[in-house]
Order: C-alpha cells, then sequence, then structure tokens
C-alpha cells in the first residue's frame, strides 16, 4: 500500500510535548487542542512508547480514538530500540502499544532513532525490518518507516539494503543545515534524490526557534510583522520539496491556533525570506547555545532525577543574558522539585540515549559551577 501524498497533512501533531499539570498530561485541554487540529482538516498523530513516560499513546487514545472514527486520522509510533533486550520483546512492545492507544492497527509504524551503534544493530539482530513487512501483511501496520538520528553515511546504508521503507522521518529545521552532528541538510538531500516521502521533526528545534534573541527576533518582525517566530521555522521546512509532512510538538492551544494559522493557507518563503532566514541562521549560530531539543529522553533513567532540558534552558539563557534573575530564579524552582546540576554522578545513562549525542556529563559540569555555587544563589 503506498502512501497517498494528497491525503497527508502538511502538519503533523507531535504527542511527545502536550500540557501538563503538576507532572500529569493535561487531558482536557490536550482534548481541545485535537478538536481544533481536526477542524482544520489535519489528522496525523505521532506518539511513540517512549513519550511522556509511556502516557503519550495512552493519551491519544483518550483524546483522539474514544472520540472520533477511526477511519478519520492516521495514528503513528514507533519501537524503542533500546527497550528490546530478547526477540519476544518485540511482540511485546507492539501488543502493549496497541491496547494503550485503543487501536486495532497503526497507520504509519516507525523503528525509533536508528543511529550508529545499539539502535540499529538491534533492529538488524531480531530482524525488525522483516517483522514490520509481516506486520503489514497482517494489516496491524499500514506504512512501515523510520526515524534516524544518524550519519548520512549510514542513512545510505540503510537504505540501501532496506529498500522496502516507505518514508523516513529526520530532524531538520532552518539552524541544524550545517550542524555537523546532525548535518540535516544531507540527510535530507539523501532522501529527496531517492523520491523518499520525508517526515521532518523537530522543525522549531525543541521550541528553540520560537524563543530566539530580541535581536534576531527584531529581523524577522521587520521583513514580515503579521508572522510569528515560529512560523519563519515551519515555512522554512515546509518550502522545501519532497517534504511529506512536518510535525509539531505543541504543549498549548495557543502554539496550536498560531501554527494552524501558518499551514492553513500555507505561504512558501519567497527567496528574500530565505535570504532573511540565512541571515538569522549565521547570527545565531555565532551565539554558543546548547543543541538540546527537550526531547527528555535522558530524563527518565537519570538516577538523581535531574530535569536536564530544564538545566540547559537555564544554561543556554545565562549564556544570552548572563544577568537574568528570572532564569536564576526558574532553576531555584526547578531544584525544590528534581535534582541539582551537581548532582549528576557521571552515568552516562543521558548520553547513551541523547539523540544530539551532547556531551552532557560535561555539560552538567560547566551547569553546577554557574548554578550550584553561593554566587548563583
Amino acid at each position: 500500500m503506498s502512501i497517498e501524498l494528497d491525503k497527508m497533512p502538511k502538519m503533523g501533531f507531535g504527542l511527545m510535548r502536550l500540557p501538563e499539570n503538576d507532572g500529569v498530561i493535561d487531558h482536557e485541554q490536550v482534548c481541545r487542542m485535537v478538536d481544533r487540529y481536526m477542524e482544520a482538516g489535519m489528522n496525523y498523530f505521532d506518539t511513540a512508547y517512549v513519550y511522556h513516560s509511556g502516557r503519550s499513546e495512552v493519551a491519544a487514545r483518550e483524546a483522539l480514538v474514544k472520540r472520533y472514527p477511526r477511519e478519520s486520522f492516521m495514528l503513528a509510533t514507533k519501537l524503542p530500540g533500546w527497550e528490546v533486550k530478547k526477540e519476544e520483546d518485540i511482540e511485546r512492545i507492539f501488543n502493549e502499544q496497541l491496547e494503550r492507544a485503543g487501536v486495532d492497527y497503526f497507520d504509519f509504524y516507525l523503528l525509533h532513532s536508528i543511529e550508529e551503534g545499539n539502535n540499529y544493530d538491534t533492529y538488524e539482530k531480531y530482524d525488525c525490518f522483516d517483522w514490520g513487512l509481516k506486520k503489514k501483511e497482517e494489516g496491524k501496520i499500514r506504512h512501515f518507516g523510520f526515524s534516524f538520528h544518524g550519519s548520512p553515511e549510514l542513512l545510505e546504508t540503510v537504505l540501501d539494503q532496506h529498500p522496502e521503507v516507505e518514508f523516513v522521518q529526520i530532524q531538520l529545521n532552518y539552524l541544524d543545515r550545517t550542524n555537523p552532528v546532525v548535518r540535516s541538510q544531507r540527510l535530507y538531500e539523501i532522501l529527496h534524490e531517492r523520491n523518499i516521502p520525508i517526515i521532518v521533526m523537530e522543525p522549531i528545534r525543541g521550541g528553540a526557534l520560537a524563543n530566539i534573541a530580541p535581536e534576531l527576533e527584531e529581523i524577522f518582525k521587520a521583513k514580515r510583522p503579521d508572522k510569528s517566530v515560529a512560523s519563519w521555522a515551519l515555512r522554512f521546512v515546509g518550502s522545501l520539496p519532497g517534504v511529506m509532512t512536518i510535525l509539531s510538538g505543541m504543549s498549548s492551544e495557543d502554539q496550536m491556533k498560531d501554527n494552524i494559522e501558518t499551514f492553513k493557507n500555507f505561504e512558501p518563503l519567497s527567496e528574500e525570506e530565505f535570504a532573511v532566514v540565512n541571515e538569522v541562521t549565521e547570527k545565531m549560530l555565532g551565539m554558543p547555545q546548547i543543541g538540546c531539543t527537550a526531547c527528555k529522553y535522558c530524563v527518565d533513567g537519570c538516577p538523581k532525577k535531574i530535569s536536564i532540558p530544564d538545566v540547559f534552558r537555564t544554561i543556554n539563557t545565562l549564556r544570552r543574558h548572563p544577568d537574568d534573575w528570572r532564569a536564576k530564579n526558574f532553576y531555584s524552582g526547578l531544584v525544590q522539585r528534581n535534582g541539582k546540576a551537581s548532582d549528576c554522578i557521571g552515568c552516562g545513562q543521558c548520553e547513551r540515549v541523547c539523540p544530539q549525542h551532547l556531551p552532557i556529563i560535561e555539560l552538567m559540569k560547566e551547569a553546577a559551577g554557574i548554578l550550584d555555587t553561593k554566587k548563583a544563589e
């Protein structure tokens, strides 16, 4: 069954950063967001086994599956290679996902986070690609692909070895085009050259491209005062040929409203606007920032319960604005509920699961020096 590209919405609803109250997903707000998204004529939802500590697929069931006819939406989820320790785990996890989501099949199913090392080795060791094809034959999966966080060289190897994949999900945004770790421009080129439909994740880089330095925001506003900063990032990705669907991990109704406005009457970037994006990119690359996308993969397994993305968010703010008291107050409140940066024991669990391959242990030492000293207090 080939993907009917004309039926795919340009924007997908990513269920990785749903709104929460005291650590619990805000079901009522999620329902309103789902309704607004569906009313706008869009219907692609992306979740995963590990999102929200396993609660995202359940949220999809409660806010979407129980409230809309099954044929009215498309639901995607993913197999986490790092949770597979033996062959039996694959079927166990898949059946658990069907139960969590309350569905009989998934429209899109992905091998989660292929990259050099353990994940790809696991998928090959247990013949997960063949398993995916069998699930397609059984009608449990409609379309089969993978999400990718590895090198361009590995991407070409995987595609050569597995021409059966129907689509690939990659991180792509204007800032990561030349990132030496992500190398998203080359990943995009490889997929586009092979005519493989692309699903984009992190188009706003975990919200970082919606909250840029004021002087950079002014550059965008000077050109288009009617457009939000986030819309520039989304329009950049949406202007690239070969991009099938762009995932936005929205955390509020306001974000949903703004993104729908961007995509409802989508306006590709003009040549002049591409030049503005390039100008902002160049200036942004001159500002040293930790490239965390707040995916939170690192959080669940942290033995010291450190909210690592929030620590990095604080450091990034202080790198731009060293005297910003609000960032320090935010951190003070954070450590009332979570571990401090200085609590890090350097176990490396976080680094093993980080899609951005950040040197988290070293960065936590930097954060501890800035935030956990008497001067910072």
